[in-house]
Formats: C-alpha cells, sequence, structure tokens
C-alpha cells in the first residue's frame, strides 16, 4: 500500500529535525504512485518542472532589491505561498532522485566537495566571486 500523502489524524506533522529525506522520498513515490503518475514523470519532464517551480518560486522576488527581498521573504501574508513554491521545488527535486536512481545525500555530499576545492575558506570566506575569480 501506498504511503498516504495526508497526515492521519494525531500524527505529528513532518519537519526537518526529525525527517530523513529517504523518508520524503518514499512520501512523494507513493504520491505518485497512488496517481499512475510515475508514466509521465521522465527526466526531462521532471527537470522541466522543477525549472518552471523555480521560476515560481522567484517570482515573489522579481524587481525586489537584496534587502527587500529578506522581507518579502518574512512577510507573514507571502510566507505561505513561498513555501508552497519551495515544497514543489523539493518535492520534483525528490521526485527526478526517484525516477533517476540519483541519492540525494551522495550527490550533496559528492558536491559540496567539489565546492570546498573551489572555493578554499581563507580564498572565498565573505566573497561572492565565482571560484575562477577568487
Amino acid at each position: 500500500m501506498a504511503v498516504c500523502w495526508r497526515h492521519p489524524a494525531g500524527m505529528a506533522a513532518l519537519n526537518d529535525s526529525a525527517t530523513t529525506v529517504a523518508a520524503l522520498r518514499e512520501r512523494v513515490l507513493g504520491f505518485v504512485r497512488d496517481r499512475d503518475w510515475e508514466q509521465f514523470h521522465t527526466p526531462k519532464n521532471l527537470s522541466m518542472a522543477l525549472a518552471a517551480e523555480a521560476a515560481e518560486l522567484m517570482e515573489h522576488f522579481l524587481w525586489a532589491t537584496a534587502e527587500q527581498s529578506v522581507a518579502v521573504a518574512n512577510e507573514p501574508s507571502k510566507r505561505a505561498k513561498i513555501a508552497e513554491e519551495l515544497a514543489d521545488v523539493v518535492i520534483y527535486a525528490l521526485e527526478f532522485a526517484n525516477m533517476t536512481g540519483l541519492d540525494v545525500s551522495a550527490a550533496i555530499e559528492a558536491k559540496m566537495a567539489a565546492n570546498a576545492k573551489k572555493y578554499p575558506i581563507e580564498k572565498a570566506r565573505g566573497r561572492a566571486e565565482k571560484y575562477t575569480e577568487l
């Protein structure tokens, strides 16, 4: 039986400090399988959906200065919509991992190791330049 998307009565809501990536992936996969959507979830379609959702997230900050964007992110009336768009981005990223068999944690670890080499602390600390400019 697939995992239900809604929380059963009395079950605590998920949160970052207590939920694993594996649990999130399983939850997303259950949601997709319950609806027979795997047939549509090709790497091409999922990568495009991910980009579209990222654009919807960016739309909340369009034309804002850096300082204004911080205020927008903290504005109670906009925060829920921003959270929804972030969730869409992460859901599609997790489903991409599900459909391609990529290990999210291993991919992040490898990328962080590569970034540590590109951006050594002594050169990059407090600087926003690309590694080729350090």
